[in-house]
């Protein structure tokens, strides 16, 4: 076999490839859930998400392209017509060309970027008449536990939220750090003992959604996954006040319990201690240390503060992996 029908499989395959690609990511009915957004921060990320591919496209297929007819225009072989100049040096058209494409590529990218980061900052509260549920998640081995302190509530592997409502997600973790990601509604956040992260995400579509773990944190981290059901106002309301009534309450040996390394099946529970969120968080905190985490990593935890809220815990508490991005 000759060059020339070989490299014409091989831009064959490379098309057939690209284009299989895309119809899995879009048209296959498969659950390529990033692609799939259910609410206004994961539909911006998606748009993020098209657009700089997009961009990038328009540098990456030209090249290729050009790969294949160039392997194949000046191919060797005894047949080939091809201008032969050894001795060329440069054209300034095509330079002009070939660095003025990029660069404008890259400028636009990062005006795009620079935009999406700022406005998918995932501390920055949501524009809404409604006013937020507020949930506090606590990583463990390998569990997640969601305090609700409005309602006075805590659940085990499964969160409910009401449609069309901001959710303030509260994040710490008790044990290794973690990433907490719901993919159909935003970008994932890092869990880290001793800080209180934030993130703001909003459900539009009643449904069951996945959400899970999304770092390396031992044994069992790849079942920490949790599921997210997105109710009516109403029916949000009800599954509170069921709660009250019939699930036992969580206390302080209960968490204790809890908190060892395990895995969990799903629970609720009817109500929590006063401050216990905060005092996972201060967990490591030792009063007049010049190291506010002086702590951390130690069998004692004897002189920890207490006081304070989540929102002066950690002047680290915008870090994120992705966030909102």
């Amino acid at each position: 076999m000759n060059k020339k029908p070989k490299a014409i499989i091989a831009l064959v395959l490379t098309v057939l490839t690209v284009a299989l690609l895309i119809w899995t990511c879009f048209y296959a009915g498969g659950k390529y859930v990033v692609f799939d957004p259910k609410g206004p921060i994961g539909q911006a990320q998606k748009e993020l998400i098209i657009l700089s591919t997009s961009m990038a496209a328009l540098l990456i297929v030209p090249v290729m392209i050009l790969t294949f007819f160039i392997i194949w225009r000046y191919r060797d072989a005894p047949d080939n017509k091809a201008k032969y100049e050894p001795h060329w040096d440069d054209s300034k058209k095509l330079e002009t060309v070939w660095w003025s494409i990029p660069i404008v590529v890259i400028l636009i990218l990062a005006v795009i970027t620079a935009r999406y980061t700022y406005l998918l900052e995932p501390s920055k509260p949501m524009a809404s008449t409604q006013k937020p549920v507020t949930i506090q998640v606590t990583a463990l081995d390998w569990k997640w536990l969601f305090m609700y302190p409005e309602e006075g509530i805590a659940t085990v592997n499964k969160i409910h939220i009401p449609k069309g409502v901001p959710v303030r997600f509260e994040l710490t973790a008790d044990a290794p750090m973690n990433s907490f990601w719901i993919p159909q509604l935003g970008g994932q956040i890092y869990t880290m003992s001793g800080m209180a992260m934030k993130l703001h995400l909003q459900a539009d579509q009643e449904g069951t959604y996945f959400g899970s773990g999304a770092n390396f944190s031992g044994e069992h981290f790849g079942q920490m996954r949790f599921d997210v059901e997105v109710q009516s106002d109403e029916d949000y309301k009800n599954w509170v006040a069921n709660i009250k009534k019939q699930s036992k309450p969580l206390t302080k040996d209960g968490y204790l319990a809890l908190a060892k390394p395990g895995l969990s099946q799903t629970d609720e529970y009817s109500s929590i201690p006063d401050g216990l969120f905060q005092d996972i968080v201060t967990k490591y905190v030792v009063e007049g240390a010049p190291n506010p985490h002086a702590g951390h990593g130690g069998a004692s935890t004897e002189g920890s503060s207490k006081s304070g809220s989540t929102e002066d815990t950690g002047t680290m508490s915008n870090m994120n992996m992705s966030g909102h991005n």
